[in-house]
């Protein structure tokens, strides 16, 4: 039986839909995680963009985090911080709350094959507390004990 071309590019068009869209059930797991693992983290690094309107931040660490990565985008902020303090490109101690909600074993597998992508688990950050460091006065020291050893 000869196939018809406007059924061979349907079929096509479908299966790129298809292929962009999670299935529903993935998409139900994605929306209803429960976020079980919080902890309290301290990093320094430095504010690269405000968004005030957002309540959010992003911030470029100069440790990676446990996963690896080392710029955080759209990082919420606490309600307690006042954006008035905030400069951007500054070195700050950042004391973040890092939430994991790790994913089914299904959905994580569906991720990797389907989307060629690696994620067993969604973050959820919060910018608790920012201290801004004298990164200066370290780097500064008197000229004669540099060279006393």
């Amino acid at each position: 039986m000869v196939k018809s071309k406007d059924s061979s590019s349907k079929r096509s068009s479908e299966k790129i839909q298809n292929e962009q869209q999670l299935p529903k059930w993935a998409e139900d797991e994605i929306k209803s995680v429960n976020f079980t693992e919080d902890q309290l983290i301290s990093r320094s690094g430095y504010i690269l963009d405000i968004y005030v309107n957002d309540h959010k931040v992003d911030v470029q660490l100069y440790e990676a985090l446990s996963d690896g990565r080392t710029i955080i985008e759209g990082l919420d902020v606490s309600k307690d911080l006042n954006y008035n303090d905030f400069i951007k490109g500054v070195v700050y101690e950042f004391k973040i709350q890092v939430s994991k909600a790790p994913l089914s074993q299904e959905l994580t597998d569906l991720l990797k094959n389907t989307y060629d992508l690696e994620m067993n688990a969604i973050y959820r950050f919060e910018l608790k507390e920012l201290n801004l460091m004298d990164v200066e006065s370290d780097s500064q020291g008197s000229p004669e004990n540099e060279f006393d050893e």
